[in-house]
């Protein structure tokens, strides 16, 4: 998906998600995640912030060993559509297979906000940001929805991201990433541990 009418304008700070539980052609989950970012930097410029990379139980329970994850933010005034299908090229050449839905990979590049772009429209965003997660674990958009709809529920994600984008506001909740962490359960953010 492409959004010419976004191209060129002025740049947004982008935020990734990045998370590895398998072993992938650079090696294990660490080695992944740490070639992942020399590959973001290479498709993003030098100025790609990383976070510290953190240990964290696979989501949902029991679907695979631990993850490591981080959480990379730069400024980009490329269209969100480009960027996605720019980070499905890293996913693909670290040999990242789409099967189960949430299931172990080798790489995970999730596009999580683009400046305060909600796409494709509010009443989409809020639609699945407001999906029950039994319905989260069996279906997926088709169309790149921003904020990615399940942010805010996500410690592993909300912990990395406050390394390098702490006072970043969610456009539909109006929250900071600083927020959002704050409102996880404590031990959902304390399972989130510093490698």
């Amino acid at each position: 998906m492409t959004q010419p009418f976004l191209r060129g304008t002025i740049e947004r700070l982008t935020l990734v998600a990045i998370g590895s539980n398998a072993s992938s052609p650079h090696g294990d989950a660490r080695a992944t995640v740490e070639a992942a970012v020399a590959a973001l930097r290479a498709a993003f410029g030098d100025g790609v912030a990383v976070s510290r990379f953190f240990a964290t139980p696979a989501f949902p329970a029991g679907s695979g060993p631990d993850f490591v994850n981080a959480a990379a933010a730069f400024r980009s005034a490329d269209a969100p559509g480009n960027i996605l299908a720019r980070l499905h090229e890293i996913e693909a050449d670290f040999g990242r297979s789409r099967g189960a839905r949430w299931g172990q990979r080798s790489l995970d590049l999730d596009l999580i906000a683009v400046g305060d772009l909600v796409l494709p429209d509010a009443a989409t965003q809020t639609h699945w940001r407001d999906l029950p997660l039994s319905e989260q674990q069996r279906i997926a958009p088709e169309d790149l929805i921003l904020p990615h709809p399940r942010l805010q529920d996500r410690a592993f994600v909300l912990v990395p991201l406050a390394d390098v984008a702490e006072h970043w506001r969610h456009p539909g909740l109006g929250l900071t990433v600083t927020q959002m962490r704050a409102a996880r359960p404590a031990d959902e953010v304390a399972a989130v541990v510093p490698l």
